[in-house]
């Protein structure tokens, strides 16, 4: 009998090294934290317990599970047809900043909530708070130009006590804005992050939306149904990535003493360039990018900052390594 069991290296190697769900998913695990994803489990066409990664319930069930289990988190909803996002992807930019942070930091990890984070579009699902405060003690800003999306983030966060007091949602009233409206010419930020809309349409995003349900089912698709959702304004704007970030690096010179290290996700590399053109003129210091690879997705962290090395050393020594004052 031929046996149609398919190797499977034990680990993700394109993940990173902290990444929680860098071996394939234990489903006893998942299982055993979260009755939901029981109807969704099945064998594939290889033997292996899998779900049906193009219906949307069973994302969604396998979402609940993997952060109940691996992040401690008892509560996670979001409203139908709002992004559901792949959450190994999502952790691998979380790693990633607190490895440039690590870097400047005299090679230390600054943690705990003195640590504040700036997710620009932060979303109804709430995803990298949730990460960067269970992983290492971060204090978040989270915004959105979605009024139901912050309502439910700031659902989420006040139904999971590891959250509280660590998460702030705010609405962002100007949808062409990133910090304007959102933190204040004093306050202080250590990173922001962005995973910034990719397409430049809705026509667009649909047809992207086809392609990846196509490459999951292996069958020919005619009608959307987002597996893993998403409103237009997290699909997609006017410009799409390029111009949304080019946008951004422009009204980040504005805050450039407020933040250390601004960042954002690019998923076409044809955008570097243009990315790296307005960095130049907006006279960045420092600009790194950061290669991240997800199974056969390849994409990348752009991060820049304002600050002059004397500018960072203050900013260490005053925030992420103070020395407390003997009594």
């Amino acid at each position: 009998m031929q046996n149609n069991k398919k190797e499977h290296p034990k680990e993700k190697a394109r993940l990173h090294i902290r990444n929680k769900n860098r071996e394939r998913y234990n489903f006893k695990l998942l299982l055993e934290n979260s009755s939901e994803l029981t109807p969704f489990v099945k064998n594939n066409i290889y033997g292996d317990e899998s779900i049906d990664f193009a219906n949307p319930n069973a994302v969604k069930a396998l979402n609940k599970a993997i952060l109940k289990s691996y992040y401690g988190i008892n509560y996670w909803d979001i409203p139908d047809n709002y992004l559901c996002p792949p959450i190994p992807g999502r952790a691998d930019y979380i790693h990633h900043i607190a490895d440039l942070l690590c870097k400047s930091n005299f090679g230390k990890i600054p943690t705990g909530d003195k640590i504040v984070c700036l997710d620009i579009g932060v979303g109804a699902n709430c995803i990298y708070p949730i990460i960067g405060t269970t992983e290492y003690g971060w204090s978040f800003i989270g915004s959105d130009i979605d009024p139901v999306a912050i309502e439910s983030a700031k659902n989420i966060v006040e139904n999971n006590e590891l959250l509280k007091n660590k998460v702030e949602c705010k609405l962002q009233s100007n949808s062409k804005d990133c910090f304007y409206g959102v933190i204040g010419k004093e306050q202080q930020i250590d990173i922001s992050i962005c995973n910034p809309p990719f397409h430049s349409s809705a026509k667009d995003a649909q047809a992207g939306t086809m392609r990846k349900l196509r490459n999951l089912s292996n069958e020919k698709v005619t009608e959307v149904s987002r597996n893993f959702g998403g409103q237009n304004n997290e699909l997609w704007c006017d410009g799409g990535e390029e111009r949304f970030v080019r946008n951004m690096v422009r009204e980040s010179k504005k805050f450039s003493t407020s933040c250390f290290w601004f960042s954002t996700l690019i998923s076409k590399q044809s955008n570097l360039k243009s990315v790296y053109a307005a960095l130049k003129q907006e006279q960045a210091i420092e600009v790194v990018t950061i290669p991240m690879g997800q199974g056969n997705k390849t994409s990348r962290i752009v991060a820049w900052t304002f600050l002059s090395k004397e500018d960072q050393k203050v900013w260490k020594n005053s925030r992420w390594n103070k020395i407390p004052k003997k009594q």
